[in-house]
């Protein structure tokens, strides 16, 4: 019997790992890191349920890190099986993973010092670059809508996700004597988000192993998240501050810039100037660039109305800053700078050495367009912390905290349910990757609408052959 087990992103939103074990493979959808804490710990605690020679493929939904990051590590503990993805997540993988691992290492030179001066033991690398560029290597790109026979009776085919670039929905069918069709949506974007296109729904399916991250919210319009953008920037100019943007470097740095950009030509970015202070983002913004043509078609109209082909041409008060030096240049700014700046979550990264020198002072405003993680800074000043410890330091916080929940690149709770309503063949739903709160919010809507409905448990096996669980529950209930 087919089954599915979710190692990771079961009951939170983080650590997207699921084991698909058939009669002829054993493949994973996703293998992506736990996000908190310092690149370091957090590796050492991560750890497999499963042998990692004993996996004939991975199918990768997309490039974002807490889906793909544990991927080097997989193939030093003994994975060299292909890796089914699109090929733009093919091109972001070359980046991502590369940067997550001269910052790791980095991180374990500096932590191994620090125990040689202590006379303790030293930590070993767990995964080296060499291991980056043997995932680059097994990385078999598959274009979209096209279905491909991959291991054993099994046939893959991706779906647009409109989550971020070449991010898919994985639809796997089988042709065994018991056949079943599943669908793995991956992140699901927001339906009007610039620059992606809508997410496709599936024809039909048996299982749904979806998403659920906002699915207790839904998020404010484009329109009123913009309005709202439009009013911090002119309060921070009243009060003569800056404005940090944490924004991760792959869509929602692109995402900002595209909003920037139409500000700059209505004329409300006057005596203001755009620092993208990320040489991660950097190098991800000229990728989409570089596929341009695959983004949403109204997008590019704005662009080229304006005579830009490239989002630095949209916004021409935008100034990379690579290297370190450019990015210490940006703290002589007393006001007028809008420092977009990674890590998203503020995990590690520049944002965290410009908050240091804002955090606490009140004319400074600090802007979150993302979901922030339990356990991160990010999610600790969206809450309203009044001191945070970062860098070895206690720092007041007296600037200014604002979300904006709009920029979301995850659909919201009734995109999710429309979604899900509109796959054929009354497929029983699985939810994952969502805190429990969201979880279990949108699985009562989702049984309302008829649907059977279950929240993954890690590691709980869950049968593809059968419409219910090993639990005898009725169809059309919602199992927690």
């Amino acid at each position: 019997m087919a089954t599915i087990t979710s190692l990771g992103a079961a009951r939170e939103v983080t650590g997207s790992c699921h084991l698909l074990e058939t009669g002829s493979a054993r493949l994973l959808l996703d293998c992506g890191m736990h996000q908190g804490g310092d690149s370091v710990s957090r590796l050492q605690k991560e750890r497999f349920d499963f042998r990692p020679r004993d996996i004939d493929a991975v199918v990768l939904s997309h490039a974002h890190l807490d889906h793909c990051g544990l991927l080097p590590l997989l193939v030093a503990e003994g994975f060299h099986g292909p890796i089914y993805c699109t090929e733009a997540t093919r091109n972001l993988l070359a980046i991502m993973l590369e940067d997550a691992a001269s910052l790791y290492l980095r991180d374990l030179e500096a932590a191994n010092t620090r125990r040689r001066r202590a006379g303790s033991r030293l930590i070993k690398p767990r995964y080296g670059m060499d291991d980056v560029l043997s995932v680059l290597k097994y990385c078999q790109p598959v274009p979209w809508h096209q279905a491909v026979a991959i291991e054993g009776d099994l046939t893959l085919r991706f779906l647009d996700a409109g989550h971020i670039l070449g991010s898919a929905i994985v639809t796997l069918n089988s042709g065994g004597a018991r056949p079943w069709r599943l669908v793995f949506s991956g992140d699901l974007g927001a339906s009007d988000r610039v620059l992606m296109r809508e997410p496709e729904v599936p024809d039909a399916a048996d299982l749904v192993l979806m998403e659920g991250t906002y699915g207790n919210r839904d998020h404010r319009s484009q329109d009123a998240t913009v309005a709202e953008l439009e009013d911090i920037i002119r309060q921070a100019s009243r009060d003569g501050g800056n404005i940090l943007m944490p924004a991760f470097a792959v869509g929602r740095t692109q995402e900002l810039l595209f909003h920037l950009g139409c500000l700059y030509h209505r004329g409300l970015l006057q005596n203001w100037h755009v620092f993208l202070d990320s040489p991660m983002a950097i190098e991800v913004t000229r990728l989409y660039d570089q596929w341009l043509d695959a983004l949403d078609h109204d997008d590019q109209r704005v662009m080229r109305h304006f005579g830009a082909h490239t989002l630095s041409q949209f916004l021409p008060v935008l100034s990379p800053t690579p290297t370190v030096e450019d990015s210490m240049q940006i703290n002589r700014m007393e006001r007028g700078a809008i420092i977009i700046a990674g890590s998203g979550m503020c995990t590690g990264g520049r944002i965290r050495h410009h908050l240091k020198h804002r955090l606490w002072q009140a004319r400074n405003h600090i802007i979150f367009a993302g979901f922030q993680a339990r356990g991160t800074l990010g999610r600790q000043l969206v809450d309203g912390a009044k001191q945070v410890r970062m860098l070895g330091q206690r720092y007041a916080v007296h600037a200014q905290i604002h979300t904006l929940g709009g920029f979301s690149a995850h659909a919201g709770r009734s995109e999710l349910l429309r979604w899900a309503g509109a796959i054929g063949g009354q497929p029983a739903l699985r939810l994952v990757h969502g805190e429990a709160e969201a979880l279990e919010s949108l699985a009562e809507g989702l049984t309302a609408q008829g649907h059977e409905v279950s929240i993954a448990a890690p590691g709980e096996p869950w049968p593809l052959n059968s419409t219910a669980p090993d639990s005898g529950a009725p169809p059309h209930s919602y199992q927690q």
